[in-house]
Parts: C-alpha cells; sequence; structure tokens
C-alpha cells in the first residue's frame, strides 16, 4: 500500500497510473483524494517487495509529488466504502437481508419495491465477507471507493498539520514543517488534503458531470481512461476505482467538469477504449453519492470526550486513539465532510486521508436533487 502526496494539476492522474502501466503492474484499488492544489492517492498494487520499491521510486521522480510512502507494514487504520446493491423482495428474504446488514453495521441508503441498497465502510476483509454473505440473494451492482489509511496513534506521515498558524491547540509530540511562503506548487499552508474540492469555484462553473465507467482488470487500463482526459486538457474533480460485481471487472467513477458537448465527446472516446465495457452518465439521474473521510485531531485527555460527543453529531466513528491524538471515520456527501472539519479546526487537524466520489443509480427514482427539480418547474399558488 502506497500513500502518495502530491501538487495536483492536470494530467498528473494519468501520470501516476502511467508508472504502473509501464511496468505492467496491476492495481488493485485506488482513492484519490483531490482538491484545487494538491491530491493524496492511497494506491494498493501487488508485487514483490523490489516491485515495489521501485514503484516507489519512479512516482517520486515525478514533478511535484511531495512525498512517497510505502505503510504496508507501519501500524495504520485502514478502511473504505461500499456501496451494494441486491435483490430483497418483500418478505422473509428482505428480513434476512437486513438482519445481515445489521451485523455487519450497514446502513440501508435506498430500498424499491424488489431491490435493497447498502452503504458499508470497513477493511478489504469485511467488505469481502459482506459480499459473500449477500451472493446467494443475487448482487445487482456494487461500487467501492479503494482503500485510504492513515498511520495510527502518533505516527504521521510528514505533510504537517492542517493550519498550524490559526491552530489553538498545535501537536505535542510531532514536530511540523516549517510553513513556505510562494506561489504556484510551493504551499503557503500545511501540506494536509482539504475535506472537499473547491466548492465555490465549482458552483461558479455549474454543477460537474458524474461518470461510471466499468472496465476490465487488466494492467494499463486506468492510464488508458485517464489519458483521455488529460490530452484534452480536462480537470478530474473526483476519482474512486475499485472491483464491480462481475469477477474480473472494476468500476471507475469520476467528477469531470465540462460542458455538455465536451462531455459527450469524452463519453465517445471511452467507448472507443478497447477494455471500457460501460460508460454510463449519471448526473441528472436520481442516484445515491457517498465519500469517506479519515481525519487525525491532536486530542488530550480531557478533550477527548467532548470530541467524541462532537464525532457522534456527525455519525462519525471512532477508529483509532492514542494519548495525543484521536481518529475518526466519517462517510457522507462533501457538505458534512466540510462541516465535520469546520468542527474541529480549532482543535488541530493533523491529518486527512479522502476518497473519491462513489455514486449508484436510485432505484426509487427519487433523491433531493430530483425532487428540487421537479418542485422548480411548478407554479406554486
Amino acid at each position: 500500500m502506497l500513500s502518495v502526496f502530491v501538487a495536483d494539476e492536470s494530467g498528473l492522474i494519468n501520470r501516476v497510473a502511467g508508472v504502473f502501466a509501464r511496468r505492467g503492474a496491476n492495481i488493485e484499488s485506488l482513492a484519490v483524494g483531490l482538491t484545487v492544489d494538491k491530491a493524496l492517492f492511497t494506491i494498493v498494487a501487488t508485487g514483490t517487495d523490489a516491485t515495489v520499491a521501485n514503484l516507489s521510486k519512479q512516482i517520486a521522480k515525478l514533478v511535484n509529488v511531495r512525498y512517497v510512502e510505502d505503510i504496508t507494514d507501519a501500524p495504520h487504520v485502514e478502511r473504505e466504502l461500499m456501496l451494494i446493491k441486491v435483490h430483497a423482495p418483500p418478505g422473509p428474504t428482505r428480513t434476512e437481508v437486513t438482519q445481515i446488514a445489521d451485523i455487519f453495521r450497514a446502513h440501508a441508503v435506498d430500498v424499491s419495491d424488489r431491490r435493497l441498497t447498502l452503504q458499508v465502510t470497513g477493511d478489504v476483509g469485511k467488505m469481502e465477507a459482506l459480499r459473500r454473505a449477500l451472493a446467494k440473494f443475487g448482487i445487482v451492482e456494487l461500487v467501492r471507493t479503494g482503500r485510504i489509511s492513515l498511520k495510527r496513534g502518533d505516527r504521521m506521515f510528514d505533510t504537517g498539520s492542517w493550519n498550524p498558524r490559526t491552530a489553538t491547540r498545535p501537536h505535542v509530540t510531532v514536530e511540523q514543517p516549517p510553513i513556505q511562503d510562494g506561489e504556484g506548487d510551493v504551499y503557503d499552508a500545511a501540506n494536509v488534503l482539504d475535506a472537499a474540492y473547491d466548492r465555490e469555484a465549482a458552483e461558479m462553473r455549474g454543477e460537474p458531470y458524474v461518470l461510471s465507467i466499468e472496465v476490465q482488470d487488466v494492467p494499463g487500463v486506468l492510464n488508458q481512461v485517464t489519458g483521455v482526459f488529460a490530452r484534452r486538457g480536462y480537470n478530474v474533480q473526483s476519482l474512486a476505482v475499485g472491483n464491480s460485481e462481475r469477477e474480473g471487472m472494476s468500476r471507475i467513477t469520476m467528477v469531470v467538469p465540462a460542458s455538455t458537448s465536451g462531455i459527450s465527446k469524452l463519453i465517445k472516446q471511452l467507448n472507443k477504449l478497447v477494455y471500457v465495457e460501460k460508460v454510463e452518465e449519471l448526473t441528472l439521474t436520481p442516484h445515491v453519492s457517498r465519500e469517506l473521510m479519515l481525519v487525525k485531531v491532536n486530542c488530550t485527555a480531557q478533550q477527548r470526550g467532548e470530541l467524541v460527543s462532537l464525532a457522534s453529531i456527525f455519525r462519525a466513528l471512532v477508529c483509532d486513539v492514542s494519548v495525543n491524538t484521536l481518529t475518526l471515520e466519517v462517510t457522507g456527501k462533501e457538505d458534512k465532510m466540510l462541516a465535520l472539519k469546520e468542527v474541529l479546526e480549532p482543535y488541530g487537524i493533523l491529518e486527512v486521508a479522502r476518497t473519491g466520489r462513489v455514486v449508484m443509480t436510485r432505484d426509487s427514482g427519487l433523491d433531493t436533487k430530483y425532487l428540487g427539480r421537479v418542485a422548480g418547474s411548478r407554479v406554486m399558488l
């Protein structure tokens, strides 16, 4: 498992994926948290120790890569998010599915006459166990974010704190790197990922497009897909890659700002790729949208109860605790991530790991944005 922190720019995802493609290394899982000026990649790749060491060395040579670290053997918290849709007709079958969901602490996020959509977070073993338990009912669709990770306790990546200029309680055991002033790729704040993309700028450009791309699980396919966007100068706001419900297939979920004509051309180009099976544009389709975030906060023993109470308001879970830190796991939309960030900032946010967005269509046919569009088209008397 590799953690790669970079200064974000157009085409960077393609260059990172190209390192693996040129060496024939397969990426099992990829989670990318993106903001306007930086990105955090968590990459799970197969290979020998020598192969992984060589990949780390080659990635570190890329321009704007801040650090690369193999955290496979380091004590760490590891999580991923999965949305899974199963056949669950009313009656004993639905009751049994909900009972299995309770065992794995999964939550229902959509329900229709014949199907149930569940959301679950955990490690890869938990995901596989739930998938096997639900396989007998018939899995209709499965979307995974890829794994994210933070080191346990006071161990940290060399990325500083979220905002050391304003944090009222700096970390007491970890020496943070000095702040560098400058422009461009030199950060004038800490080298820590934000809780969301630049939403104000994104809202000015309008609603970005959400693409679900099902591909064959072969080395180099991610490089081909991201190359379509890089060659045309499109920036990617969110990217999540994980296994799909079909053996030997993966699903890539991308959020891309583009015009209507531009996205149509991109979809045509994606459909021409050999290993791409299906491309769906889900922006205007009622869908479930979720992200996963791990956040490590500076915390004394006296503040621990207060932080746990705040976390419960956002339905965040405590997944690690040490003498000086508390690590939380939260699932939801960008608004929720940002709200939690604002609440935790006074304590001193030390590290953040985020997945990209995963999306699944709602069989119920309804969501908040859809209802808003319907209500907006009516004349209220």
